[in-house]
């Protein structure tokens, strides 16, 4: 063979040879655009499978935690305003009480409530609620009433009072915990609701609860 014929035979070869490698090419990118395509598809198909997130009612302010209603608003202020005189109640009752089971639901009273208070305030300011900075004119006076009252009298009305206005709040703590499509609220609203179950408890532990105050709170329904 010439020199010249075992080029033009190496040349063939070489370009059968680039011609092979161009499919095996063609044949991977378009494996590669397939499998890209079906995995957009997919994802696609996935998230059509999640529903969208819930439209804000009228009046719900909207945050990354879930709209927050006017419920939801409301029950924050009146956890705050209950702190705000609650705990100073459960501080006169070491001073001002006789018996021991008054004592010792003033201290859990207290001690919750200052608890709940910081709470209270941190889940406001993430949510954007203004808050109180005191209670209510009743609440108000429910602190000047027992401020004035000693011993036996002292730990009557203690217990009755708080236990009424634990009663009518708790029914306030399961709508909110049922309805709400805030994440922030159902965390707040489950410590509140084992906080105000703890303070009935004892509360009720006193055997001082009149039943007028038990046929009160359920006239609040």
């Amino acid at each position: 063979m010439t020199a010249h014929a075992r080029s033009t035979h190496g040349r063939s070869r070489n370009l059968t040879l680039a011609g092979v490698l161009l499919v095996a090419l063609a044949v991977v990118a378009g494996a590669i655009v397939w499998g890209t395509r079906s995995e957009a598809n997919a994802t696609e198909n996935a998230s059509a499978n999640f529903p969208s997130a819930q439209p804000a009612a009228p009046g719900d302010v909207v945050t990354t935690a879930g709209p927050v209603s006017k419920l939801d608003m409301e029950f924050l202020m009146k956890v705050r305003q209950a702190n705000l005189w609650e705990a100073p109640a459960g501080r006169l009752a070491q001073t001002h009480a006789t018996s021991e089971a008054v004592k010792r639901a003033g201290l859990h009273v207290m001690d919750g409530h200052s608890k709940l208070d910081e709470f209270v305030r941190n889940t406001a300011e993430a949510l954007n609620v203004s808050l109180p900075d005191e209670a209510s004119q009743e609440q108000q006076g429910f602190v000047r009433t027992l401020e004035n009252a000693q011993g036996a009298d002292f730990d009557k009305k203690f217990a009755n009072i708080l236990r009424g206005t634990h009663g009518k709040i708790f029914v306030t703590i399961g709508q909110v915990r049922a309805s709400t499509k805030n994440s922030l609220m159902r965390r707040f609203a489950s410590e509140v609701n084992l906080t105000v179950l703890d303070h009935q408890n004892v509360l009720d532990d006193s055997g001082l609860i009149d039943d007028a105050t038990y046929d009160d709170i359920a006239s609040s329904f």
